[in-house]
């Protein structure tokens, strides 16, 4: 081969990447955030749905069948997450990028509570500030998995996944 001869398969005069390995403009490459199709919102949605009817389901199962009372401040998160299964399934068929506008509210004020409770639970907030006068204490921890994982902490995640995957349709999906 000559020097300085260029290959029909050299790269354009600017580009780094080999013209047949490169990715397709349109399409957006798996860590670029910039552009979600539809099809990807979707996908963020349904997984908010899904996380929410997890949640839900587990806590009736924790409830009703299991026998653990709920203290107050589990009712006022079960009352965040419980109606965000019907919202989050409303803006999927057909699907709809404004759910995240209804389902955030619930989802921040659960996500709030659950931090709250997470806290009294853990003793850094004092259970006297609490509505938990009566009934079940809300310091209670009646289930603890590994030994650190408390219900409060389960909540607390489930409603900030519910959080970021709305935000992330909400912001990143093509209008």
């Amino acid at each position: 081969s000559r020097a300085g001869a260029e290959s029909p398969l050299d790269p354009a005069p600017g580009r780094t990447e080999h013209p047949l390995h490169a990715p397709p403009d349109d399409v957006p490459t798996p860590m670029n955030f910039s552009a979600l199709s539809p099809a990807h919102g979707w996908a963020l949605v349904f997984i908010a749905w899904l996380v929410a009817a997890v949640s839900t389901l587990a806590a009736l199962f924790l409830g009703e069948v299991m026998g653990h009372a709920p203290c107050v401040l589990c009712w006022y998160q079960r009352i965040c997450m419980f109606p965000l299964v019907p919202i989050l399934a409303a803006g999927l068929f057909p699907f709809d990028r404004r759910v995240a506008r209804y389902a955030l509210p619930l989802a921040l004020a659960g996500w709030g509570l659950a931090l709250f409770h997470w806290g009294v639970a853990s003793g850094l907030i004092p259970e006297r500030i609490t509505p938990c006068s009566q009934g079940v204490p809300c310091s209670a921890e009646p289930v603890v998995w590994f030994g650190f994982v408390t219900l409060p902490m389960l909540s607390a995640l489930a409603f900030s996944s519910i959080i970021a995957l709305l935000l992330l349709t909400h912001f990143k999906v093509s209008k």
